[in-house]
């Protein structure tokens, strides 16, 4: 292991839009404050082309340079930025090492080795989609794929879409397409919505949705002798500069496999957030999100006092950058408040 020297008012676990404002708001109140990047710097923004519902942006902004712009903000205010994963959050330090860890409250095993003391928790890891896992999918996010609707639906005006699933997500997200597309498929691998009544109202009269019963996507772009063939046998090849221009889906019950032409593919089959290293650690959700605001005091406090959560990791509803940010300037003064409270 690697002890390192400082110690940390606040280590910041995340670098998209919650982690990233939670710093600047720690360095800006002069709190010794390190972000540690993870395994994707900047989020998921990093794989949205262009964010055009963040204030400030009259023709959007993409969203890797949106990222890029915040954490260069962080760094010109003296912030520091490691990158790597954490492995784990142990809020019981030893006292007779004689390490720097025996003067934090906190000490942060990153996989590589490296262990930070730190006096306060910051933990803004997000939640990623979950995809399909076929060959081609993750090389056109962006190109005619997308996990979010509210984000990259205006793109698709005038255009045929589908949408894979079945629950309330994919229900609303299905209703909102509508405002675009000129005609959305849901295509879901059973005979019945999954989704609350009131979500399935919004779908199930709305002359641009057609129903795909009993179907699954399993295929991106197919072949013409994708069509029938044993997966194994399929040919996956993706052109430079690809777009997607149609699935391969096929029908559960009879086992009928079909070409789709589309111009995009939305999954809505659920996000997992990022908190597998965290279990055990603080209190979650069935789902995987962290349990905050037990404490009126600190809405994004923990269940364990000094580790606090903003994000995705912890918001299972919005799922926007604009709220991640609030919620991680949120989590900044909540820690701020805290650290100077055990003084």
């Amino acid at each position: 292991m690697i002890f390192m020297n400082e110690i940390y008012d606040t280590v910041i676990i995340g670098s998209g839009p919650a982690g990233l404002t939670a710093a600047i708001y720690n360095v800006r109140a002069a709190l010794k404050t390190v972000v540690i990047a993870g395994n994707q710097p900047g989020g998921q923004l990093i794989i949205t082309t262009l964010v055009a519902n963040y204030p400030g942006f009259p023709n959007g902004i993409g969203g890797t340079k949106l990222m890029m712009d915040t954490q260069a903000q962080f760094k010109n205010l003296g912030g520091e930025i490691i990158n790597g994963e954490v492995k784990s959050i142990n809020p019981s330090p030893s006292t007779s090492s004689g390490s720097p860890l025996d003067k934090g409250d906190f000490k942060i095993e990153l996989e590589d080795g490296q262990i930070l003391a730190t006096k306060a928790v910051i933990i803004a890891t997000g939640a990623g989609a979950k995809w399909l896992n076929l060959p081609k999918e993750k090389e056109l996010i962006g190109r005619g794929i997308s996990g979010c609707a509210t984000c990259d639906g205006m793109f698709f005006k005038d255009k045929i879409v589908a949408i894979v699933g079945g629950g309330d997500v994919a229900c609303t997200e299905a209703d909102f397409l509508t405002k675009f597309a000129s005609k959305v498929y849901l295509i879901h691998r059973r005979d019945q919505l999954r989704a609350q009544v009131a979500q399935q109202k919004l779908v199930m009269n709305n002359p641009k949705i057609e129903f795909v019963w009993d179907t699954e996507v399993v295929g991106i772009n197919p072949s013409p002798t994708d069509v029938g063939a044993p997966s194994s046998a399929r040919i996956y090849g993706l052109d430079k500069g690809a777009k997607l221009e149609s699935i391969l889906i096929k029908n559960n019950k009879t086992d009928e496999e079909k070409v789709l032409p589309i111009d995009g593919l939305f999954v809505a089959i659920g996000r997992v957030p990022g908190t597998d290293f965290v279990k055990g650690t603080v209190e979650l959700k069935e789902a995987g999100q962290i349990v905050t605001g037990k404490n009126p005091e600190y809405a994004t406090m923990s269940s364990v006092p000094g580790i606090f959560a903003a994000g995705d990791c912890v918001d299972d509803v919005y799922r926007q950058a604009i709220i991640a940010a609030g919620d991680g300037a949120k989590a900044g003064l909540d820690a701020e408040k805290w650290l100077k409270e055990q003084k």
